[in-house]
């Protein structure tokens, strides 16, 4: 802890030494750099410029070199300071964490996801159902802006780590596109438009959306792509305020990215990473046309089949108004509304486990003719493995498959999203006035949420054989000539896990919040507190599953193998869900502005994070309650700050210290379980420089992060959180000719442990892209757009957390993608 505040009290002393030697030199004229200029939208008190503010903001352009090598929404993120994205899961299911709070349930926890001022989501890490899989960057969105801490605390409900908002065009500028994009190296055809202008003097629209199909970033074998959104808004301006109605319908299918097999040999602390024979871990998946289909128990506990091409399947039905207005004496109501009708699937393939054959095949066997997966065999057992589906159908698996003889244990992540339907409303006033020779500004607002919670999981269990160009195919197990599985399943549920996995949850979770802010401006002083009061219930049911003995699942009258032990809903005991929950956040900020171009701020913050449908494994009482400590998890952040600016170039450094505690136990038997505690230190940096047609943009964020307390493993007191890595950073340039332009950005991260104990490390990486665009004429362009240039296996996660040291181990592990490659044709009118 005292080398922490050492290094802590220098990066602090490093900044102040830089305030007092150069920001007295220099020059009072005007700052014309858009960077600092910028009014702060996203959860702020009121219209500031970046320069102004006394928070923590980046933004980034749809247009910039990151956005356009981008292949998912996850990616752009990776260019914020301060925000770790792991881009591995596909167009969705990224973790994404905010300055060292903890990612350990998935999703992004501490951090929401806006579009156009209001939540995506109430909740950004609901299972399956992750709130960046619902929303895309389109030629809709006119910049992303993301704020660190600071007043999200108080101006959004459970968000204390930070905001990224999609700000959408709104036609204001008139002008529009439309543009034809194909992969090169992969099979995808993406069509894009987009137009907005005036429609008389006070009213403007912009409308537009993307369609595409193909098989993606990865080898699948099938259209894993396939749908595209639209969004139109319609603004009427007033003499005192503006209307705007916007909607929004997202129907589209993408393949959900999981943990997959990966080589690893040598030692714990200096690891070799690789892929299999015949299985490029940034290539391919476990995905195929020979294991798309598969059978599952349905609500009537009885099997029917389903499609893996489903993927993660959003289907978004939006509508909403914003409303602004200036009454007399400076009096001012914004109000934001939407409501949202969310569903959807998520359908992937996860490898629980990966071994050799004859391993998974006899535990298997075992499993099916003893009840357990640890059992011996019977006496007389003579196994074969032979293939279910595919082009070998009913042919021996030979020894050395593949080229590597292995196969995997898949369960089926087959999660139906019933309803994730919400409805927000965000109103507040606002007043500004003179007194005592400072301008002062106060707001009042009251926000409300309506956010559901209907999923019903319906899990299976499989063999399959590990190859990748999407040719892998399920595997049936005989005993002495008779078949024990089908199609390659072995057991409808997930008995390896326990049968954790067949469940129903149904539930809403309203909230009610209250806020103010009041500032001050006066002699180069920006100050502002705010303080916000979040009451929250959560209602409904939750159903389990009981295992069945000798239950007839596919209604043929015979009872198979793979029915001996069946997991079926327990409709019998549903249970009950409904707590009540309520928190204090508060938020003091304030700026100085030496002059023009320089400016410093604090600010120290404290909210909260309310804990929904993550409560339902096993942290329910009978009577539907829970505690207090399991609901709610704090966070307080300080923040300091320097910015300078001027036409050419701007940087921002801030230190920044966080503090939170997360509920571990997913477990009914240890219902009194502790909360583990986490402290992060850090520094982030940003900066931008203009010089005629070139712009650079840079930045990096660099992470002391470790675990500050674990009352139920005190071993893992002060080691570094998983996946947390001390360095992360982000560059792009941009070079812009009369005939054409080109762009370049690195991303990159330092080492980082697989899991909590600290003992596998997973080796920091780097990747390129580039962006090349030729204007044929004014209005023509194409473009080449490559993203990850030089191959680079990066690995995101890790199920394993540790190998056996100075041999192969086949571990499960999530990798970005390796180097892909498309081409645009764009008209702009």
């Amino acid at each position: 802890m005292m080398d922490n505040r050492l290094r802590y009290s220098a990066l602090a002393f490093a900044v102040s030494s830089l305030l007092g030697t150069s920001a007295l030199a220099q020059e009072n004229t005007k700052t014309q750099n858009p960077d600092v200029e910028r009014i702060v939208v996203t959860a702020a008190a009121r219209s500031q410029s970046v320069q102004e503010s006394s928070v923590s903001v980046s933004s980034v352009s749809i247009e910039s070199p990151v956005a356009k090598v981008a292949r998912t929404t996850a990616e752009i993120f990776r260019s914020i300071p301060g925000i770790r994205s792991e881009s591995s899961g596909g167009e969705g299911n990224a973790n994404i964490a905010v300055r060292g709070l903890p990612i350990s349930s998935g999703g992004a926890k501490f951090l929401q996801i806006w579009e156009d001022g209001l939540p995506v989501l109430e909740f950004g890490d609901i299972a399956f159902g992750n709130a960046d899989i619902f929303l895309r960057a389109d030629n809709n969105v006119a910049y992303i802006e993301a704020i660190r801490g600071g007043s999200a605390s108080t101006l959004a409900s459970n968000s204390p780590g930070g905001v990224i908002n999609f700000i959408s065009k709104t036609g204001m500028e008139a002008g529009g596109s439309i543009a034809l994009t194909s992969g090169l190296s992969y099979d995808s055809t993406r069509i894009d438009a987009d137009y907005g202008g005036e429609i008389s003097n006070d009213m403007y629209f912009h409308i537009g959306g993307f369609y595409r199909v193909g098989e993606g970033t990865r080898e699948i074998g099938y259209d894993g792509q396939e749908g595209g959104q639209i969004k139109a808004n319609l603004t009427k301006e007033f003499e005192n305020g503006y209307i705007r109605v916007y909607g929004k319908y997202l129907n589209d299918r993408a393949v959900g990215i999981l943990p997959m097999p990966i080589a690893v040999s040598g030692t714990n602390s200096n690891p070799s990473y690789s892929s299999i024979a015949n299985f490029d871990a940034t290539q391919d998946t476990v995905h195929s046309e020979h294991v798309r289909h598969y059978s599952v128990l349905n609500q009537a506990n009885q099997a029917v089949n389903e499609d893996a091409q489903d993927g993660m399947h959003p289907v978004v039905k939006q509508f909403g108004v914003e409303l602004s207005y200036d009454f007399s004496n400076d009096w001012n109501v914004t109000n934001r509304f939407k409501v949202a009708n969310i569903s959807g699937s998520f359908r992937s393939l996860f490898p629980a486990q990966v071994g050799t054959a004859d391993e998974l095949v006899n535990s298997t066997a075992a499993y099916l003719l003893g009840g357990d997966f640890g059992a011996a065999l019977p006496e007389g057992a003579n196994l074969t493995a032979m293939y279910a589906t595919g082009p070998n159908t009913g042919q021996a698996v030979p020894a050395n498959a593949n080229g590597n003889g292995l196969l995997m244990r898949t369960h089926t992540f087959n999660t139906d999203l019933e309803s994730l339907d919400n409805l927000m409303n965000d109103l507040k006033v606002s007043k500004e006035f003179q007194w005592n020779g400072a301008d002062v500004h106060f707001s009042a607002g009251y926000y409300h949420s309506s956010q559901d919670e209907n999923t019903v999981w319906t899990w299976s269990s499989l063999l399959q054989d590990v190859v990748g160009d999407g040719k892998s195919a399920f595997v049936d197990i005989y005993n002495n000539g008779v078949k024990l599985t089908e199609n390659g399943t072995y057991a409808y549920g997930v008995p390896f896990w326990g049968n954790c996995c067949t469940r129903v949850y149904d539930i809403n979770t309203k909230i009610d919040a209250y806020y103010m802010t009041l500032g001050a401006d006066f002699d180069g002083w920006n100050i502002d507190a705010s303080i916000r009061y979040d009451d929250g219930n959560t209602s409904g049911y939750e159903i389990s599953n009981m295992v069945a003995n000798n239950y007839d699942a596919n209604g043929d009258g015979t009872i198979q193998a793979i029915e001996n032990q069946v997991a079926i809903f327990d409709f019998a005991n549903k249970g009950r869900v409904d707590f009540d929950y309520d928190y204090f956040s508060y938020s003091l900020g304030g700026n100085y502005q030496f002059d023009d171009k320089w400016a410093m701020f604090a600010r120290y913050s404290k909210g909260s994070r309310a804990n929904s449908g993550r409560l339902l494994f096993g942290k329910i009482a009978p009577d539907g309650s829970a505690r207090d400590g399991d609901i709610i998890n704090p966070v307080k952040q300080a923040e300091l700050g320097l910015r300078y600016g001027e036409r050419k170039y701007n940087f921002a450094v801030t230190l920044f210290d966080a503090k939170t505690e997360e509920l571990l136990s997913n477990s009914w038997e240890d219902f009194n379980a502790k909360l583990r505690h986490y402290d992060a230190q850090g520094i982030e940096f940003e900066g931008t420089y203009n010089l005629d047609n070139l712009t650079v943009k840079g930045g990096f964020t660099y992470t002391d992060a470790e675990i500050s307390a674990n009352e139920t493993d005190p071993s893992l007191v002060g080691n570094q959180p998983r996946r947390q890595a001390e360095w992360m950073y982000s560059f792009s340039s941009t070079y812009n000719a009369d005939d054409f332009a080109l762009g370049l950005n690195l991303v990159g991260t330092t080492d980082s442990y697989a899991q909590d104990d600290n003992l596998l490390v997973m080796p920091g990486y780097t990747t390129v892209g580039l962006f090349g665009e030729y204007f044929i004429t004014k209005s023509l362009t194409v473009s080449l757009a490559v993203n990850n240039l030089f191959d680079k296996m990066g690995i995101t996660e890790s199920e394993e957390g540790a190998i056996a040291e100075n041999m192969t181990n086949y571990l499960r592990m999530r990798s970005i993608n390796g180097r892909t490659t498309s081409a645009t044709i764009r008209y702009t009118f």
